[in-house]
């Protein structure tokens, strides 16, 4: 093996652990034990978190008392506070509950509140996550063609409903002489995000996986590595709304490679 594909697989390495390790932590996708949609509970109460929530114009509103146990930015709350959907790290949400942390979500008008809880039983089951050894196969070299303008499409949810998702572009990149493509988003600082599925989907892998190219260069060119493709949210905890793969991003081939599934004691 050459020192460049030594560097690579001991790159992959590195990537796996911290994978690993951020997905286990006390707020990763393992600790989700609900995702409460407001729309569900007119008058305010959710059975499973203390308090009362309620919709108000672009802000979610929390009433409390001391018996409630909530502190909001660190201090017990008794009264009211007006809240926005969390954008930070979940163990930096606003409103905690003990070690749970009760995270404000917005989705097309729609407010939720997701609980994670370090002591979910998802949390203490999980073992690891099997995932392919690092191939230099499938560190691809690929082009990124954005579209004249931004496009949205509709597509099916984890949870059943279908949202829009947004698309700026595609990446172009072949395995053994074919081309590819897969339409993707283009997130804030640049880097992409695909969602798709290929032959191994539902069968050797999850039924569909993420991947995250770095940004582009200015001429287009991406690395498109399938080492590095990803486990959704979703496959580690049945509350999160993970997006399916567009149309057109079910490739026709087997991609041996990244994260398969999730495997627990």
């Amino acid at each position: 093996m050459s020192t460049d594909a030594q560097q690579a697989a001991q790159g992959w390495i590195h990537w796996h652990e911290e994978r690993t390790a951020t997905v286990s932590g006390p707020y990763g996708p393992l600790s989700l034990t609900g995702t409460h949609w407001l729309s569900d509970y007119p008058e305010g109460r959710i059975p499973a978190l203390p308090g009362q929530w309620r919709e108000d114009g672009d802000e979610l509103v929390l009433t409390a008392v001391a018996e409630d146990g909530l502190t909001v930015d660190g201090k017990p709350l008794t009264g009211e506070a007006r809240l926005t959907a969390d954008r930070g790290p979940i163990d930096e949400s606003r409103v905690a509950h003990g070690e749970r942390r009760l995270v404000v979500l917005s989705r097309e008008g729609l407010w939720a509140v997701r609980d994670f809880d370090p002591d979910s039983p998802a949390r203490r089951a999980f073992r690891a996550i099997d995932a392919t050894p690092y191939d230099a196969r499938w560190a691809l070299s690929g082009t990124f063609r954005a579209y004249d303008t931004a496009r949205t499409v509709r597509v099916e949810n984890a949870d059943g409903v279908e949202r829009g998702l947004g698309l700026g572009g595609e990446i172009a990149f072949e395995v053994d002489g074919t081309e590819h493509t897969l339409q993707v988003a283009v997130e804030h600082d640049g880097s992409l995000w695909a969602v798709f599925a290929d032959a191994t989907s539902g069968n050797s892998s999850y039924r569909f996986r993420f991947l995250r190219p770095a940004a582009p260069a200015e001429d287009g060119s991406v690395t498109v590595d399938l080492n590095r493709a990803l486990l959704p949210p979703c496959a580690f905890a049945d509350h999160f709304i993970c997006p399916f793969p567009p149309p057109g991003n079910t490739l026709p081939i087997a991609v041996e490679a990244g994260e398969r599934n999730r495997i627990d004691r």
